[in-house]
């Protein structure tokens, strides 16, 4: 019962992410990003204390999954982001 309580919860996070996102106009999608790497950084910390509490395996393997995909979810966002930077920049 705990993992189809978790599942529902995490494919109604899902749906609800998946509305805001495509209701933000698309010239706010740059800006909202760079704010949402803070946000990701929370989720790489969160992420970390949970895996280092974990006791099932199982469940250690999946705290290492979501570390990765934070990680790669933040090194994409900067890298994103110093790109669009770069469209403002007159020196290059």
């Amino acid at each position: 019962m705990n993992f189809f309580l978790m599942l529902v919860l995490f494919v109604i996070a899902m749906l609800v992410g998946y509305k805001l996102i495509s209701n933000v106009p698309s010239l706010l999608h740059t800006p909202l990003m760079s704010g949402m790497n803070a946000l990701s950084g929370v989720t790489i910390l969160a992420s970390l204390v949970t895996t280092a509490a974990a006791v099932v395996t199982g469940y250690k393997l999946l705290g290492f999954l979501a570390i990765v995909l934070a990680t790669i979810n933040i090194v994409s966002g900067f890298l994103v982001t110093n790109r669009m930077l770069k469209m403002f920049n007159n020196d290059q």
